[in-house]
């Protein structure tokens, strides 16, 4: 399908997943929406288990069964519902048009085969290329993600390289087909600070030269800062937040969001400033069998109203292109 100015290349429309526990059903997505146009980044930050993971999963067609489903939504690809798309489809899509970065490399790269082996099975798939080609154009892919020596890289098993090398190793795997969308979901899990560094601007440099799109998930507030265009602010499996970064960074609304600020390091404290240097979110996230009736983050909020309490608030509008699920953002 032609993409057109008019059609983001992904919306994501009002998508609900649930699972079925031994204690009862857990709401794990709850009307997630958001858009992506081509070439920007979108971020997706919240604390461990807001949901964050569960989206990408959703999207990819990866929500485990038969305990999960997605129970209502759309998610469409340059305007294709691919929650209404086969089985068929949505493998020939996945790993072509969509593709994704897992959180840990060494558990998502296959022990028995070479990194080699494993990135030449993409172009084997969607590309139909005989073993010869997808190997060379394995090597290509290594090069181009910054390996030294792929000749003889694309020969080692994941064991036998370094945490850096099997994460451009899976970055190399996601983007061997040019895809649309690329999901990065925590991609600098247990790298250290210099690597974390290169991943990001490795990502960078590639979105730029193929114009990918790309959905950045993380907790950290400064990736978001320095990555992303626009971000989303998951709490309890709901966008609580979402605008432009400078809005979002400038001037949050929703208390959560302020609070996921709040937890960013200051290194650069005036000495005349007695506020303590890094502020926690007290509490824990709620569980998603029993929301309760009113906002879930009610019960951490220093500005809860017995409103709160009592009912979710629908998403408000509080700037250009910045919306917040709060009663204190509604107009008076």
């Amino acid at each position: 399908m032609v993409q057109t100015k008019d059609v983001p290349v992904l919306e994501v429309d009002k998508v609900e997943v649930e699972f079925r526990t031994s204690k009862g059903v857990a709401h794990v997505l709850n009307k997630v929406g958001f858009s992506l146009e081509k070439g920007k980044t979108l971020g997706i930050v919240g604390e461990s288990g807001s949901g964050k993971s569960m989206t990408a999963l959703a999207i990819m067609g990866l929500v485990p069964q038969p305990l999960g489903r997605v129970v209502a939504g759309r998610i469409l690809l340059d305007g294709e519902d691919l929650l209404s798309a086969s089985n068929d489809r949505i493998r020939q899509i996945r790993g072509d048009e969509i593709s994704m970065i897992f959180q840990e490399p060494m558990t998502s790269l296959n022990p028995v085969f070479t990194v080699g082996e494993q990135i030449a099975e993409v172009f084997r798939f969607h590309r139909n290329a005989d073993r010869s080609q997808a190997l060379e154009q394995a090597v290509k892919m290594l090069h181009a993600v910054g390996i030294p020596h792929p000749g003889q890289r694309v020969k080692n098993y994941p064991h036998e390289l370094s945490g850096g090398m099997r994460q451009r190793v899976m970055i190399a795997m996601a983007l061997a087909c040019n895809p649309k969308v690329l999901i990065a979901d925590e991609p600098t899990t247990a790298l250290d600070v210099t690597v974390q560094a290169q991943i990001f601007d490795l990502i960078e440099d590639l979105q730029k030269e193929t114009e990918t799109t790309v959905i950045l998930i993380t907790h950290d507030m400064g990736v978001i800062a320095e990555m992303a265009h626009r971000v989303a602010v998951m709490y309890a499996g709901r966008i609580v937040e979402e605008g432009s970064v400078a809005e979002i960074l400038s001037t949050p609304k929703h208390p959560y969001t302020i609070g996921l600020i709040s937890c960013v390091p200051k290194l650069d404290l005036d000495p005349s400033d007695q506020r303590p240097p890094l502020v926690e979110i007290p509490g824990i996230v709620p569980s998603l069998i029993e929301p309760g009736i009113g906002c879930a983050f009610a019960p951490r909020c220093n500005h809860a109203t017995e409103k709160c309490r009592a009912s979710i608030p629908p998403s408000f509008e509080v700037g250009e292109n910045h919306r917040a699920a709060c009663w204190l953002s509604e107009k008076r």
